[in-house]
């Protein structure tokens, strides 16, 4: 332990010394670095489905995007729950609806519309398009 007095002479001889020289990142490089890229944000995809059917078997690809529809530009997927990945199969509910989550990458903030689009090697991908973008990254949509 030390005594107030100590203490009091320990601190009222320390000095704050400016560095030399302050640390800069040129414009070159400012410029060069695309603020998309910067965007630590998810976008969430509540998915559903109306199953009419009695046995339905359902899964998503790694292959599925959300996609601007200005740009080009593609969010991965990254996560999926209540869903199973190919080649892997889940069975849904006799004649019940059916919801599960997809959890991607984010856009762009200049996006406006995107498509979400699963890209696989035969027919029946998912593949819904315009969507309008919102502000909280959280969407509801119906899968036909």
């Amino acid at each position: 332990m030390v005594s107030q007095e100590v203490s009091n002479r320990i601190f009222a001889k320390a000095d704050t010394v400016e560095p030399l020289v302050k640390p800069t990142v040129d414009i070159d490089t400012l410029a060069s670095i695309d603020p998309a890229t910067l965007e630590d944000s998810f976008i969430y995809v509540h998915c559903h489905y109306n199953n009419t059917a009695d046995e339905m078997l359902i899964r998503i690809w790694r292959t599925t995007f959300l996609i601007d529809r200005a740009s080009g530009v593609r969010s991965q997927l990254l996560h999926a729950e209540n869903i199973s990945y190919a080649p892997q199969w889940t069975m849904m509910p006799r004649r019940q609806p059916f919801t599960f989550l997809l959890i991607f990458g984010g856009l762009p903030k200049s996006c406006r519309v995107f498509d979400l689009i699963e890209e696989i090697p035969q027919p029946g991908g998912f593949e819904v398009r315009n969507i309008n973008r919102n502000e909280t990254d959280v969407y509801h949509i119906d899968i036909l």
